[in-house]
């Protein structure tokens, strides 16, 4: 006997990070009391989303032609780029404007307990992407175990390429932030970047 059609869409929504049964509950009761319009938007936008979304050639963020935006960008610094995880990644420092290069995603972390190697994190072709203009590779992922690990990995492999130099952005205490609420891992890793004024 097949699955009825809301437990299928309840199921559906499971699929999305954060959002167990009851939270999908409450979004497919919400779509078909009140807002099915909303609902029908959302499956076309998501249907056209999935099929003309792809991974742009050079960097690796989503993009709906051949290269993204930032990658067509002609203004700037082809000696710069950012080592990142995720589009999010890129989109916060986009909005900083702090950061005019250029971006590399590996879409994840090493985890050889999740199956996820240098290819997967697309170690080839951040490789080919380092053998052109580029002077500075600046690695920007997270402070995990895993993030630390890659960054490890990267830096070594990037620096066997001699001739670029490899950053790491810093961690320490946030603007406004202070020093008692801050846990033990951030501060270490403050005082460990410190610079001379």
């Amino acid at each position: 006997m097949n699955e009825p059609l809301i437990d299928q869409l309840i199921d559906a929504f499971r699929c999305l990070p954060g959002i167990g049964r009851k939270s999908a509950q409450r979004m497919v009761w919400h779509l078909l009391e009140r807002d099915r319009q909303g609902g029908q938007r959302l499956a076309e936008a998501l249907a056209d989303t999935l099929s003309r979304i792809n991974e742009c050639r050079r960097c690796r963020n989503f993009c709906e032609t051949e290269c993204c935006t930032v990658c067509e960008d002609q203004s700037r610094d082809p000696g710069l780029l950012c080592v990142v995880e995720s589009p999010a990644d890129v989109m916060a420092l986009e909005q900083s404007a702090s950061y005019r290069g250029y971006y590399f995603l590996t879409k994840g972390n090493l985890s050889p307990i999740d199956g996820v190697g240098p290819q997967e994190i697309g170690i080839d072709a951040l490789m080919a992407r380092c053998s052109s203009d580029v002077k500075e590779v600046i690695i920007a992922l997270d402070s995990t175990v895993e993030g630390e690990a890659t960054t490890h990995y990267l830096s070594e492999r990037l620096q066997a390429l001699g001739g670029i130099t490899v950053t790491r952005i810093a961690h320490g205490i946030p603007m406004g932030g202070e020093l008692e609420f801050v846990d033990g891992g951030t501060l270490a890793h403050a005082i460990e970047g410190r610079k001379q004024l």
